[in-house]
C-alpha cells in the first residue's frame, strides 16, 4: 500500500516525523508537505503564483517533496506528481497536527483540509492531531493512525474522512476512545495591537478556549475536555438538507 502524508506544520515538524514511522511499519510511505509553518490556512490553495517541489531526506519515506504551498497544495499536487513518477497513492494521511482540530475550528484547519485534499482526490484520507500546540506525547496519537490504516483502508470511501483528536496526554491517562459529533469550539478571543520596528500599528490575533461545564462527552470538544481522545467521521458536503426541503417555499428570487 502506498500512502501520501502531509501537514500544515511543515515538513520539519516533529508530529509528522512520528506519523510516517509509524505508518511505515505498514505501508510505503510518501511525504508532500510545506517547506514552512502553514497553520490555519484552511483549504486555501494557489492560484495565480507557481509551487516549487524539492526533494529532501526524510527517515522511514519512501520518497519526500518540500512544496512551497498551502496543505491542499501539498496534496493535490503530491498525488499528481507520484503519479506522474509511477506511484499511484492508496490513501492519504495528515498530521500528527501540533494542536487540536475539534469542533469549529476544523473550519480553518489545513490539517483537516488536506486530508479533505485527499477526499477530493478520492482517496481515503484521515486526519490526526495531538490537542496542544506544543506536544509531548505522541504515543497514542501513533497507535490510533495505525489502527485506522489498517482497519479503515477498504471500508472507508473517498467521500468521507476520519479525524482523530489525541489529549496531550501519556497514553496510560487518557481516559478511553470517544467516537464523537463536532461541536462548537468557542474562545475568549482579542486582537491586540502592535506597533511594529516601522511604526506601523498592526493586529494580533489571540484567545483562550472556553471551558464547558455538564455536557454531553458526545461532543468532540466536551470529550476532548474531559481526557478522551476522539475519532469523527468528517464529510466535505456542507450542504443543509433540512434546510433544502424548505427553501423552495420560500421562494427567494421569485
Amino acid at each position: 500500500m502506498n500512502v501520501l502524508v502531509a501537514n500544515d506544520d511543515g515538513i520539519r515538524a516533529e508530529g509528522i516525523y512520528r506519523l510516517v514511522e509509524t505508518l511505515s511499519k505498514e505501508a510505503d510511505v510518501y511525504v508532500s508537505a510545506p517547506h514552512i509553518q502553514r497553520s490555519a490556512s484552511g483549504h486555501s490553495i494557489s492560484v495565480g503564483a507557481p509551487l516549487e517541489i524539492s526533494e529532501v531526506d526524510f527517515d522511514n519515506a519512501k520518497l519526500a517533496l518540500e512544496i512551497t504551498g498551502t496543505p491542499a497544495d501539498c496534496v493535490k499536487l503530491g498525488v499528481k506528481e507520484l503519479e506522474r513518477r509511477g506511484i499511484g497513492i492508496d490513501m492519504v494521511f495528515s498530521g500528527i497536527n501540533h494542536g487540536g482540530n475539534l469542533g469549529t475550528d476544523t473550519l480553518y484547519s489545513g490539517t483537516v483540509s488536506a486530508a479533505i485534499e485527499g477526499c477530493i482526490c478520492k482517496k481515503p484520507s484521515v486526519a490526526v492531531s495531538v490537542n496542544s500546540h506544543f506536544p509531548k506525547h505522541f504515543e497514542l496519537a501513533c497507535e490510533l493512525a495505525l489502527s485506522a490504516l489498517q482497519k479503515a483502508y477498504g471500508r472507508l470511501d473517498c467521500h468521507s474522512l476520519i479525524s482523530i483528536n489525541v489529549p496531550n496526554l501519556a497514553k496510560a491517562e487518557v481516559k478511553g476512545i470517544k467516537y464523537a459529533r463536532l461541536g462548537d469550539r468557542e474562545y475568549k478571543e482579542w486582537f491586540e495591537p502592535k506597533v511594529n520596528a516601522d511604526g506601523a500599528l498592526q493586529y494580533w490575533y489571540s484567545g483562550e478556549p472556553v471551558l464547558y461545564e455538564g455536557q454531553d462527552t458526545g461532543i468532540d470538544v466536551i470529550a476532548m475536555q474531559e481526557g478522551y481522545a476522539v475519532i469523527t467521521p468528517l464529510h466535505y458536503d456542507l450542504t443543509d438538507y433540512k434546510l433544502l426541503e424548505e427553501i423552495e417555499d420560500w421562494r427567494i428570487g421569485g
